[in-house]
């Protein structure tokens, strides 16, 4: 159980690192995982990457990250992935089911973090 969350944030870094390049290489995923699954991977590896500095630089290890932080980390997502970014860059677009995906894998996170002891 120890290393659930690192072992499920490596999954999905792998995961989304493929569905990265394999748009950039041209080949033909479904239509929902290349639009979505990113959107849905990357919190928890952002909130992961943040735990690892926190316990660090806190010199604790057993530091968990607060829901209404990882809930201020979701809104900050969808505020520039969804409302800000779509405006000056080409490469994002508006899409509300985007912002849903940010707090599924806000949730996801949080429930893997409380496994951790």
């Amino acid at each position: 159980m120890k290393n659930i969350l690192r072992n499920y944030v490596l999954i999905s870094f792998l995961l989304g690192s493929f569905i990265y390049f394999a748009s950039q290489l041209n080949l033909q995923l479904p239509r929902f995982i290349r639009f979505y699954a990113n959107d849905f991977l990357i919190v928890p590896i952002v909130l992961y990457s943040a735990l690892w500095i926190l316990k660090r630089t806190k010199n604790n290890p057993n530091y968990k990250i607060s829901i209404p932080l990882i809930i201020y980390i979701c809104f900050l997502y969808s505020i520039l992935f969804e409302f800000i970014f779509p405006n000056y860059l080409a490469r994002y677009t508006k899409d509300y089911t985007d912002i849903l995906l940010y707090f599924a894998g806000g949730l996801v996170f949080y429930q893997l973090q409380k496994l951790v002891k």
